[in-house]
């Protein structure tokens, strides 16, 4: 009787507390997932504004040696897997990679169809729509960010330049950043919080068993063997010290017990 009540009553709240402990896991693992895309996305597009600012004065004096300069010291940074300056047109006029230079880019790429999707292409997106996924040559993951670099009026009234006053945007920095840090941090999260639902679920488990035994189980066994004692013909065993509704029944199972030896010795002989 006692241990299939413990385990009719152990089951259920194992089961419930795993669940419970997997359900909160995945959902605070999603959190700080989402948490950390969005900081590393805000530390890239900071990382491409630096870039723009940086390179705004030889811009402006059409130095593309100090361009190319800045742009090729960012790209040998850790874990910046490119960074790339191209013009409207989509000619990329200054890369990290040297290699690029002067290419065209198709502006139904993945980095350029965000802005170019309509007929008119965007002027401003927000730093969630700039971002975008892709894998390298090597199958490694890279968020990219692309960031517009707009026509101010230094730009369109320096004598070097030809930008007229009504275009808005000269061109578009792209920059990515490999993710092999961000992942090996995630997969590091997920085996601690593999670690740490599972110390939860025995510590749980075992501490709710020890109470139940101790609350319940043990007074039920006592219960249950005074209960056969008097069954037995035993009445002048002593009842176990019990409490609360379990005491009730035990003085009820005496009573009982006396009632029926009194109905039984009152009983006419055959």
């Amino acid at each position: 009787m006692g241990m299939s009540l413990s385990v009719r009553a152990i089951v259920p709240v194992t089961i419930t507390v795993t669940g419970f402990v997997v359900v909160c896991c995945l959902l605070l693992y999603q959190a700080i997932k989402q948490d950390m895309i969005q900081d590393t996305v805000s530390h890239e597009t900071a990382l491409a504004q630096t870039v723009v600012r940086s390179a705004r004065y030889a811009m402006l004096k059409s130095d593309r040696e100090t361009v190319q300069n800045i742009v090729a010291t960012v790209g040998a940074q850790h874990d910046v897997e490119q960074v790339r300056i191209f013009n409207k047109r989509g000619v990329i006029m200054f890369s990290s990679h040297s290699g690029e230079i002067s290419r065209q880019v198709d502006r139904n790429s993945e980095g350029c169809v965000g802005c170019h999707a309509g007929a008119t292409p965007l002027a401003a997106m927000g730093s969630m729509q700039q971002a975008r996924r892709y894998r390298n040559e090597r199958g490694e993951s890279v968020l990219a960010i692309t960031a517009p670099i707009y026509n101010e009026p230094e730009c369109f009234t320096a004598p070097c330049h030809v930008h007229p006053p009504t275009q808005k945007v000269l061109g578009t920095l792209d920059i990515g950043l490999s993710q092999k840090t961000l992942l090996a941090t995630l997969s590091s999260l997920r085996s601690r919080m593999a670690l740490f639902s599972l110390m939860i679920l025995f510590l749980t488990v075992a501490g709710v068993s020890a109470i139940l035994r101790r609350s319940l189980f043990l007074p039920v066994e006592r219960l249950n063997s005074y209960a056969l004692q008097l069954a037995a013909g035993h009445g002048e065993t002593e009842p176990p010290e019990l409490s609360d509704e379990l005491e009730s029944i035990c003085r009820t199972l005496q009573e009982l017990s006396e009632a029926g030896k009194e109905h039984n010795g009152k009983s006419p002989r055959s």
